[in-house]
């Protein structure tokens, strides 16, 4: 199925890829109660190293904080090193990794607290998620008739598994009618985010990207803006409608999955020339340098895996986690 690997960290052991599993009657499974990360290694100079790996723990430890868990077994170092040791006994150079902490072990019911969370990581190979052709051609989208939650119905700042649902009814549509992705828009009509990736649109040599309000605030996202600003250009926060993106220049996404990807259509309007315009292009080089461990002035955004880590931190803070 393409998510192959050897082991799977789970609840501080390492288990045969065969035998992690979780109970039907888990929790998380029928309610969503989760919150997950989608990390990238890449394989650099210095060997395999995983990207702003600190900053996206932290986030899950802040996804699961904004669910509601208020104890948690595992420090944000001990899933760093849990990571590292996961990667280390599969063997990769290279892979994606996905963190996930799941409320199990307690009866069902919607009281959070009747649960204890656990944690899993995996890792396989994957390439890229919109395709490698899009890399260059860039990618046809539509805008979605679903439309992203308020921000207190469903919380935006978390990667909580059951707020997705939202995300895969509209990518699916989108790929039914012929597209490789779909456009949210916020619940006062202005553009938010993709189904998996925040957007950015060039207009007057200026980037523009919807403010943090309704979004996922993306690490790829932080990644980029600092990359454009750095190169030169002004990088604005603000609302922007359906109706600028039709007029923009270039427009582009990104993502830890999909990383750095332009926009040929939207909504059979072709977007600027209908290619990958010269900001994007740019901005895309030097992700990709950056990510691989080829630029000194971001290296340290490399975790690098080889880097000795203390065993006692895969030791569980909790045994009755």
């Amino acid at each position: 199925m393409g998510m192959e690997s050897k082991f799977i960290w789970m609840n501080g052991d390492l288990v045969p890829f065969e035998k992690a599993t979780v109970h039907f009657l888990t929790p998380a499974l029928h309610y969503g109660l989760g919150a997950f990360e989608g990390i990238r290694c890449y394989n650099t100079p210095k060997g395999p190293a995983v990207f702003r790996l600190t900053e996206h723990l932290q986030r899950l430890l802040d996804s699961i904080r904004i669910l509601g868990v208020l104890e948690f077994p595992y420090s944000l170092e001990q899933l760093r090193a849990a990571v590292h040791e996961t990667i280390r006994a599969n063997g990769f150079s290279e892979c994606y990794i996905r963190p996930l902490i799941y409320m199990g072990n307690g009866p069902l019911g919607l009281n959070l607290d009747a649960s204890k969370p656990l944690v899993g990581i995996a890792v396989w190979e994957w390439g890229a998620y919109l395709g490698e052709e899009a890399l260059e051609k860039g990618i046809r989208m539509m805008v979605a008739s679903f439309t992203r939650p308020h921000p207190n119905t469903i919380m935006t700042k978390a990667k909580i598994t059951g707020n997705y649902p939202n995300s895969v009814m509209a990518k699916t549509l989108a790929v039914r009618a012929g597209f490789d992705e779909a456009i949210m828009l916020d619940p006062q009509g202005y553009v938010a985010e993709c189904t998996g990736e925040n957007l950015f649109v060039v207009r007057h040599g200026k980037i523009y990207t919807p403010p943090t309000a309704t979004v996922l605030e993306g690490i790829t996202r932080d990644t980029v803006i600092t990359v454009a600003r750095d190169l030169g250009y002004e990088v604005l926060e603000q609302p922007i409608s359906r109706d600028q993106l039709y007029i923009a220049e270039e427009a582009f996404v990104c993502g830890t999955a999909a990383e750095c990807i332009g926009l040929s259509e939207l909504d059979f309007r072709r977007i600027g020339t209908g290619k990958m315009g010269p900001i994007t292009r740019e901005v895309q080089r030097v992700y990709h340098e950056l990510v691989h461990g080829r630029v000194a002035k971001y290296e340290a955004w490399c975790d690098y895996v080889g880097e000795k880590v203390d065993s006692s931190a895969l030791l569980k803070v909790s045994q009755t986690s």
